[in-house]
């Protein structure tokens, strides 16, 4: 009976040791990072203004083709192969559209020496493993081996937008999200608040309040539809005008010495602060990029130097 009970703990106590060898494990595996940016650098290699420019080519490219690029550093992917953890990359952050997977994602691991790029379901067919390892050993891996990690990056993220452009992809749609559009129209915020003053100013002594108002929505939200391609931010943008437009004549407005008020207009020579209007921007990405719902399968190439 001892020799059974003495059994029994043994097998018990290694399985607990194995049990605690496959925590220790994946605990051991390097976390994926949040994606709060087409450039996610853990290793401080590049500067501000190279995210920036990055972020300002991937953010332009995506605009115009539709499909997303994002960039990965870490210092290590160890124990897994960068291969195994660039696929667990893009299955959290799921880079490109979804149905559509065009997407890519070129992974550095810099103590490692290696890199990949890693190819989503709807590239394959343009950016192949033989196209992908040829911007790695040509393009990328002889500016990281003189100690240009900005220049390979940059040099190589120009090579893959150029093999993109060559595939025919869907049309992007135009966002009616707010994100990004406010970013880029902050500092166009003053110049639409004056502008939906004096030219509702001008509309209304034409056609009449309700009539003017409505047209100075309408003249300011094809203005944000053009510089922001949002169709919800157009549609912000008008309204507010609108309301702009049709309620600044019934604001009390200074009548001391040195300020008129005729009946058609609103103006005074002292200024408002205006209240809630902000004309600062905020950097590249700011945390509002995200992945579209891209799917890949593990295309791609890695690479080292």
């Amino acid at each position: 009976m001892l020799r059974v009970c003495s059994a029994f703990a043994s097998r018990g106590v290694l399985l607990i040791a194995l049990l605690l060898a496959f925590v220790f494990a994946a605990a051991a595996d390097v976390a994926v990072p949040q994606l709060t940016g087409r450039v996610v650098d853990q290793t401080g290699t590049l500067s501000s203004s190279d995210v920036a420019s990055l972020s300002s080519r991937l953010r332009d490219f995506e605009n115009r083709k539709g499909s997303q690029i994002a960039i990965l550093i870490v210092p290590t992917t160890q124990p897994e192969t960068i291969e195994q953890y660039s696929i667990r990359v893009a299955d959290a952050w799921k880079i490109g559209r979804k149905k559509v997977d065009d997407g890519a994602i070129l992974v550095v691991a810099k103590n490692d020496r290696h890199l990949r790029i890693e190819v989503g379901y709807g590239l394959e067919g343009a950016l192949t493993d033989v196209t992908s390892r040829r911007i790695i050993d040509e393009v990328i891996t002889p500016k990281f081996r003189s100690g240009d990690f900005a220049g390979g990056i940059a040099d190589g993220v120009d090579r893959i937008v150029r093999v993109i452009d060559g595939e025919p992809l869907p049309a992007p749609q135009r966002s009616t999200s707010f994100g990004n559009e406010v970013d880029d129209l902050g500092p166009l915020l003053p110049f639409g608040l004056f502008a939906s003053l004096f030219v509702g100013g001008i509309l209304r002594t034409m056609l009449g309040r309700l009539l003017g108002s409505a047209a100075t929505g309408g003249v300011l939200a094809a203005i944000a539809w053009f510089l922001a391609g949002s169709l919800g931010l157009a549609l912000a943008v008008g309204a507010i005008a609108f309301a702009l437009a049709f309620i600044v004549d019934l604001v009390p407005m200074s009548t001391g010495p040195g300020t008129g008020r005729s009946r058609g207009g609103s103006w005074s020579s002292g200024s408002s602060s205006g209240g809630g209007w902000s004309s600062g921007s905020s950097s590249s990405d700011s945390g509002s990029f995200s992945g579209g719902g891209g799917s890949f399968g593990g295309g791609g190439a890695s690479g080292s130097w």
